[in-house]
């Protein structure tokens, strides 16, 4: 029987979003991805948001090649973005192998939008963003993680003989390193510096006479016996001064035939340098004993260096020159006048030129006819040119005519050109005389540093050999070869290096002086490389430096990019891309001083560089060596996971795929204990420092690294340059080391601290906890799923801190167990006696004296699962003890993570809509109607209360936690504090669970309590992160579940169409002091929560009849939109329904506009329902008589006594409206209505029959959405409307419309019973009839047209227009002024009767809405030029201000979400019929989408996860709006529902 094939593992995919700009939607800026697995590789994946501004004509490149084929930085493969405005662009870009890979997009931006057609915009490129892919690095056939990296660095100039070289080798192996760092092994230049280098092209002859054989051989022998892997220094920024090749190509320096901006640079240093060899002629001191003596030297060289140079000839234009070849011009009639030059004088010479002051003249000349000005060079480069300063002369003189007596004389002109000169070159003496200033400035600090200071090198006398100054240039020898070349070519610019320079800036390029201002700190044996910007700019340089390149990633593993911030980047690119088609996975590090770390994220990002070197000895004590061990550590233990939950029933979606989000990364590091430039600890603390920083480096969760001597104790810094002793160590003793403590150095326990680096790299030990008390560091490093770890005692030994046990308390680790790995303390014979003995040795390096001694009486005592560690009396500076640690209650059978990831989605699988509304979301008011008052959200010490007391209010605080790893937060603080949070989670649904109606929650409970069960054994410091997966991984199966119950458009719409679908849930649940029936429970609809939740304020008509199309037709709950509507349906009277339902109780029937949006609503169920129309028969219950206004209670015998159809409801409202109503509210007065006028309940209803307009309402009441009733008695405002809108509002006009029209074509269609209305006299108006009335007269009624020459056919008054090309508010109003008022809503009247506009003026107007109203989230919702306009909401303000007191202004300016949603249906509406093609409806959703950008940021970002009711002016927070409304999700809901409509018909078509 044959084996059952093997499950492949899943393949890895990385989301990687993109924003609407196309950059990358990650936290941080750069993104670093692990290295790809062999063979399989992984996936990048690019998500784009359907209708983001890229997909516009768009297209992705990218240049990952494909799988086998080469790396080409410059060729990208196309990916086209195929817009999809109800859903996501992906795209998957298979990785298989390392590199710094990059990617943008061209697209053509989206135009503004207007009414008319606009010109074409060009295509764009966005800029380029990168992706680095961490190198894969394989050792003995297995692969080596970064963080497992442990770096040796060795000189190999000090390495000795063959046998020496292995025996080192062999030592390095023995002490745990696995990758040797050499510095340059190419034959050296004369000063015999490894970075000065010969020959690019040959290895140091000295250990590999055989060059690149041997080479091979060394580095296979490495790999295959010492286990090591090879890494090397590249130097491409300069070569040896004395290298051969330069004689045959000094183009590939800096020169003054290749940088003659450099001229005055070489002209000075030449200066310095005879000056230096005159001194003694000149009877100057060379010996500099003082400051006296040096400051004599430098009264010298401003007087024979400067002085005699006459620099400032470089910088000023020639008097005598210029002045005569202007002069020249003039007189010959050769002016060339420049455009525009003397502004509205012109070119004829006028008086206001010539009244110019001296400075406008020069600053003139400057502008228009300097020329040679951008750079220095020759002497007197800078000139003016002749003819346009003729030009001047002109304007002030006229033009020159011998023959003419009146002709200002040449002299006089040239008298006056010539103080122009004199004053413009002042300008430039300021120039030279700053520069100069700075170069003497820099001679003075340099040569006092060298020849006087105690820190410095204190050179000596002054000779040839030791010139006072160095040079920045190396001269070339005069030979048979050089002779070929212009003399200014063989003077070559010295490298170096200028303090806090740009990185970005070429040091010796036009841009810069440095070279001038001796800014320089310069290595006389290097002399700098000129790359330009490209090979063809040197050739021979490129394919010279590329040829080594290519040869150094032949046999080297690793690169150390020597002086990695002066490198120009583009060599950079252009170097490793050579290296890496060599060897694809090639591990670069590089030690970069750009200056700012956005700069070394630019360095890393374009090079793919794997680490940055940081050095633990740049520490000055213990709290700063704290400080960089945090910042290497890795993440804090307890650090929250996302990945886990997101993969942990990933079977589930039929591909075998792993999701990764792309998580913030630090630039990785190559942290070094110590560095072969650096001093060791003997030289810079004290040597006994030495162990415990070499065991806090190795702690750290990144590659590690030390140098020769490190671990041997050599008591100083080795000089690099002049040093030529060979190396010695204890551990090069050619046999095996034993891991324990011994004689010279730290090499046995290095075996150990290197050991573990290595293991917990292996094994992802990934987080960190790090503690700093006093002069003792802790670090505790562990596994973040099996808690496996490792910790560390390190007791620093920086000088003045004695030699005692420095007093650290017992260490208590909290549910962990420990065993003693070792401790161990080192001590260094230190005496001046030993340390001369030492230095003075002239053959050999060696280290100080020194053993490592085994450290007894560390107590572990272990109490349950937890462990206290004391250290004994006996532990002094440069002790360590190493624990291994495990925490026993993560050890799950499954695993703790799996276990608490895992069976959500069964347990959530029976739950219906209700329950998940219970499940997810309650408000405090909900949660204490659904516990008679006993319980509400919870509380959380230090925060607050959380604003549900479902998942949602959890996830919303933790998803922010989760994302920023915010172990600080007060709930992570509360959760470690105790279980009660857990506790509080179960309780709520385990007591809900026992009521009938949520009995499928028992489920939910009994999974929950399971996974906090095994969650309340860990220590408290995992909770908040075993938390966290608890709620995410049950909140995720909750909105999984919740969306299977919803629409398909839903489940496969995009993200934020999902996000507003589940606002359908967060308002509609079972409630016990509300319902849509006064005897039944159902589930109803919210307006808004918090302020809309319970009670008689849940339920309102308006709002309900407003979002029940979006949250519930269009989400696909038809059941709970048909209850709804039955339930309004139930409660007509008046021919109305009312705006507070109360249960059907007490139903409050002041609101005119509620009907007509309860038709539409009607309407629009039809439509999108399944068998729709069968609505029409539905028969209901009234809880009024029909046709009759008659008030009686609930539980009268005539309520709900009689029955109609859905339909026999429509038919009455519209005959009530057509019949007109003229009523008092029931129970008038303060009792329903504390706020308004006794004028204000009287309700009348009429139609203009010549129209068709139904006109309501009066200046005491408010009866459409706009409803703010003034309240203020100190304003004087109580019973003052702020917004009336008596009359005919626009959007009742139109939905009247809608509704005629739709049940005429029901009538002809034989689905409406009803033909028309009944007038009094008995007269039949038909549904036709009616409508074609009313779209007759409808533009000349509302629309204010763009000219006034076009008045006279609208029904308009001139003299109060504000705004044209608009449609009024209000036709007929009470105050006129306010018809005329440009507010949010004639476009739901284009969005519901589109055939009543004119689509030309539609068009129009909609720009002027979307221009002037709206915001970042809503529309503003009155015109900003109103004078009513104020556009801050402050309910409480209870000022003396008529217009805002008690907030009157609530719809006088503030910018309401809702009616964003029927500003861009009414876009679609009329702007789709213009787009003939698919590509110019994209257009359109695009334009769509962008204005949608606001709010789906605000839905993302709201604790609430809804859209608020309003903002104050320009989208600000407004404190007293609903934070969640249901109109703001449902009308935005509508759109995708109207394009979905759309394409859908298209399709059909």
């Amino acid at each position: 029987m044959s084996a059952p094939p093997a499950t492949q593992a899943p393949q890895a995919v990385y989301l990687l979003p993109l924003t609407d700009s196309g950059a990358p939607d990650v936290p941080g800026t750069y993104i670093y991805l692990p290295p790809p697995p062999e063979g399989r590789g992984y996936i990048l994946r690019f998500q784009i948001e359907g209708c983001s501004s890229i997909c516009r004509q768009g297209s992705l490149w990218v240049n990952v090649p494909a799988k086998g084929q080469a790396f080409k930085r410059n060729q990208y493969r196309e990916y086209k973005l195929t817009p999809d405005f109800n859903g996501l662009t992906e795209i998957d870009i298979p990785i298989h192998e390392a590199n710094a890979y990059s990617f943008y997009t061209i697209y053509s931006p989206l135009p503004e939008w207007s009414f008319h057609d606009v010109a074409p915009t060009k295509p764009t490129r966005t800029p380029t963003y990168y992706v680095d892919v961490c190198p894969r690095l394989t050792l003995k056939g297995q692969q080596l993680p970064i963080e497992s990296v442990a770096v040796f660095s060795i000189l190999s100039k000090f390495m000795g003989s063959p046998k020496d070289w292995d025996n080192h080798l062999r030592g390095i192996s023995e002490r745990n390193f696995n990758m040797v760092h050499f510095t340059p092994l190419m034959m050296r230049g004369d000063s015999n510096s490894p970075y000065s280098i010969y020959d690019q092209l040959q290895f140091d002859t000295a250990p590999f006479p055989n060059g690149e054989k041997d080479v091979a051989r060394l580095v296979k022998k490495m790999q295959e016996e010492w286990k090591l892997l090879a890494m090397t220094d590249v130097v491409w920024n300069h070569t040896a001064n004395n290298s051969k090749w330069l004689e045959e190509h000094p183009e590939s320096g800096y020169n003054i035939d290749t940088a003659p901006w450099l001229r005055p640079a070489v002209e000075l240093d030449t200066a310095l340098l005879k000056y230096s060899g005159e001194l003694r002629s000149l009877g100057k001191p060379t010996k500099i004993n003082n400051t006296d003596d040096l400051l004599d030297i430098m009264e010298g060289v401003k007087i024979r260096v400067f002085g005699a140079c006459k620099l400032w000839e470089f910088y000023v234009v020639n008097v005598e020159r210029d002045t005569n070849a202007v002069l020249n011009a003039w007189t010959s009639g050769q002016a060339t006048f420049p455009d525009d030059a003397f502004g509205q004088a012109g070119i004829r010479g006028l008086d206001a030129v010539k009244q110019w002051p001296l400075k406008q003249k020069a600053d003139w000349l400057v502008q228009h006819a300097l020329h040679g000005g951008d750079q220095l060079g020759e002497r007197f480069r800078r000139r003016i040119d002749g003819p346009t300063g003729a030009s001047l002369l002109c304007a002030m003189f006229g033009r020159y005519d011998s023959r003419i007596h009146d002709t200002p004389s040449r002299e006089e002109a040239r008298d006056a050109f010539k103080g122009i000169c004199d004053e413009l070159n002042l300008a430039f003496y300021r120039e030279y005389d700053s520069d100069s200033a700075e170069a003497m400035e820099q001679l003075y600090n340099r040569i006092k540093y060298v020849r006087l200071d105690d820190n410095g090198p204190k050179l000596g006398e002054i000779t040839d050999a030791n010139p006072l100054i160095e040079s920045y240039f190396t001269r070339l020898p005069l030979n048979e070869i050089t002779k070929k070349h212009n003399p200014d070519a063989l003077a070559l610019a010295n490298n170096g290096w200028v303090w806090a320079a740009d990185a970005m800036k070429d040091n010796a390029g036009n841009k810069s002086r440095a070279y001038l201002r001796r800014e320089l700190i310069v290595w006389g044996d290097c002399v700098k490389l000129r790359y330009g910007n490209g090979p063809e700019d040197n050739p021979f340089l490129w394919e010279h430096m590329a040829k080594y390149t290519r040869l150094m990633a032949k046999y080297f593993h690793g690169f150390r990019i020597d002086n990695c911030h002066s490198t120009p980047i583009h060599l950079a690119e252009y170097m490793l891309d050579q290296a890496r088609c060599v060897n694809p996975n090639l591990f670069c590090v590089a030690e970069l001083f750009s200056g700012s770390e956005e700069m070394d994220y630019k360095f890393v990002m374009r090079l793919g560089i794997s680490c940055l070197i940081r050095e633990s000895m740049q520490a000055w004590s213990t709290q700063e060596l704290s400080r960089l061990v945090h910042r290497h550590g890795g993440p804090p233990i307890g650090s929250f996971e996302t990945d886990e939950v997101l993969n942990a029933e990933h079977s589930g979606n039929g591909k075998n795929q792993v999701i990764r989000v792309i998580k913030r990364s630090p630039v990785h590091a190559l942290f070094m204990d110590c560095t072969h430039d650096n001093e060791p600890p003997a030289q810079k603390r004290d040597a006994r420092d030495t162990l415990p920083s070499a065991a806090l480096v190795a702690m750290c969760a990144c590659a590690s690294g030390s140098v020769m001597g490190m671990d041997e104790i050599y008591p100083e810094l080795i000089e690099l340059v002049h040093e030529k002793r060979l190396y010695s160590s204890v551990n090069s003793s050619g046999g095996p080391l034993k891991a324990q403590a011994g004689h010279g150095g730290i090499g046995g326990i290095r075996k150990i601290l290197n050991q573990i680096h290595v293991e917990m790299g292996k094994k992802e030990y990934e987080e960190t906890y790090i503690h700093h008390d006093n002069e003792y560091i802790t670090v505790h490093r562990v596994n973040p799923h099996t808690r496996n770890g490792y910790f560390l005692i390190a007791h620093t030994a920086f000088p003045g801190h004695g030699n005692g046990n420095g007093g650290l308390p017992p260490t208590k680790l909290t549910g962990t167990k420990a065993r003693q790995v070792g401790a161990w303390t080192l001590e260094v014979e230190n005496t001046p006696e030993a340390r001369a003995r030492i230095v003075g040795d002239k053959t050999t390096l060696r280290g100080l004296p020194s053993q490592t001694k085994d450290v007894r009486g560390v107590v572990v005592e272990s109490i349950g699962d937890d462990t206290t560690i004391s250290i004994p009396d006996d532990f002094p500076p440069g002790s360590i003890a190493l624990f291994e640690t495990s925490v026993p209650s993560v050890q799950h059978d499954q695993g703790l993570d799996h276990f608490i990831t895992t069976g959500g989605r069964d347990a959530f699988k029976d739950l219906n809509l209700a329950d998940l509304n219970f499940v997810l979301y309650r408000c405090e008011a909900e949660e204490q109607d659904a516990s008679d008052q006993k319980d509400g959200t919870y509380d959380v010490p230090g925060h607050g209360k959380l604003v549900y007391a479902g998942l949602q209010g959890w996830w919303s605080e933790l998803q922010k936690i989760v994302k920023e790893n915010n172990l600080g937060h007060p709930l992570c603080n509360h959760l470690r504090e105790g279980q009660w949070a857990l506790d509080y989670c179960v309780g709520r649904l385990e007591r809900i669970s026992q009521q009938k109606r949520y009995h499928r929650i028992a489920a939910v409970a009994k999974w929950l309590k399971s996974r906090f069960d095994a969650c309340r054994k860990i220590p408290n410091y995992l909770l908040p992160r075993a938390f966290a997966m608890c709620i995410q991984t049950a909140y995720s199966a909750a909105v999984d579940r919740s969306l299977e119950l919803m629409g398909e458009n839903v489940r496969t719409g995009q993200p934020f169409l999902r996000k507003l679908a589940l606002v359908s849930l967060q308002m509609t649940g079972y409630m016990n002091s509300a319902s849509l029936w006064p005897e039944k429970s159902v589930p109803c609809m919210a307006a808004g929560l918090p302020h809309f939740a319970v009670s008689w304020a849940r339920c309102w008509g308006r709002d309900i009849t407003i979002s029940a199309r979006g949250l519930l037709m269009g989400t696909g709950r038809y059941a709970d939109a048909r209850e709804h509507i039955h339930a309004f349906c139930s409660v007509l009277k008046h021919g109305m329904v009312p705006n507070l339902l109360g249960d059907g109780k007490n139903p409050r029937y002041n609101s005119r506009d509620s009907i007509w949006w309860c038709l539409q609503n009607i309407q629009d169920f039809t439509k999108i329902a399944p068998n729709g129309l069968d609505l029409l028969q539905d028969k209901v219950k009234r809880r009024f008589l029909p046709y009759d206004d008659t008030w009686f209670a609930h539980t009268d015998k005539r309520a709900y006594s009689k029955s109609s159809t859905v339909e026999d409801v429509i038919q009455e409202a519209l005959q009530r409206h057509a019949s007109g109503m003229d009523f008092r509210e029931y129970n008038a007065g303060p009792a329903i209505d504390s706020q308004m006028k006794s004028e204000g309940f009287d309700i009348k209803i009429w139609t203009d029959w010549k129209t068709g307009i139904i006109f309501g309402g009066n200046q005491h009441n408010c009866g459409t959405w706009m409803d703010k009733m003034g309240e203020s008695e100190k304003a004087v405002s109580k019973g003052v409307p702020g917004t009336p809108r008596d009359g005919a509002p626009v959007e009742m006009t139109g939905m009247l419309y809608s509704c005629l029209k739709w049940v005429a074509d029901l009538y002809a269609k034989g689905n409406y019973k009803y033909e028309g209305i009944t007038l009094d006299g008995g007269k039949i108006v038909t549904f036709k009839e009616w409508a074609e009335l009313l779209k007759a007269n409808f533009e000349r009624a509302y629309y204010v047209p763009r000219i006034p020459e076009e008045d006279s056919s609208y029904d308009v008054n001139p003299k109060i227009i504000n705004r044209r090309g608009i449609y009024k508010d209000l036709y007929r109003s009470g105050k006129e002024y306010e018809d005329y008022q440009l507010r949010p809503n004639f476009p739901v009247a284009m969005t519901v009767a589109p055939d009543l506009f004119d689509s030309e003026h539609a068009l129009y107007a909609i720009q002027m809405a979307d221009r002037i109203l709206l915001g970042p989230q809503g529309m503003k919702t009155l015109d900003p030029s109103d004078l009513n306009y104020r556009p801050y909401y402050i309910n409480s303000e209870d000022s003396t201000d008529f217009a805002t007191s008690k907030g009157r202004n609530y719809h006088q300016g503030p910018e309401w979400v809702w009616p964003t949603g029927f500003l861009l249906r009414a876009m679609c509406k009329f702007d789709l019929p213009r787009r003939k093609t698919a590509d110019e409806r994209v257009e359109t959703y695009q334009q769509v989408t962008r204005r949608m950008a606001g709010c789906m940021k605000a839905i993302q970002e709201s604790p609430w996860a809804g859209l608020t009711e309003l903002t104050q002016k320009d989208g600000a927070f407004c404190g007293d709006s609903c934070p969640t409304q249901a109109w703001s999700a449902s009308c935005l809901i509508d759109v995708f529902q109207d394009v979905r409509e759309h394409e859908a018909e298209l399709e059909t078509a």
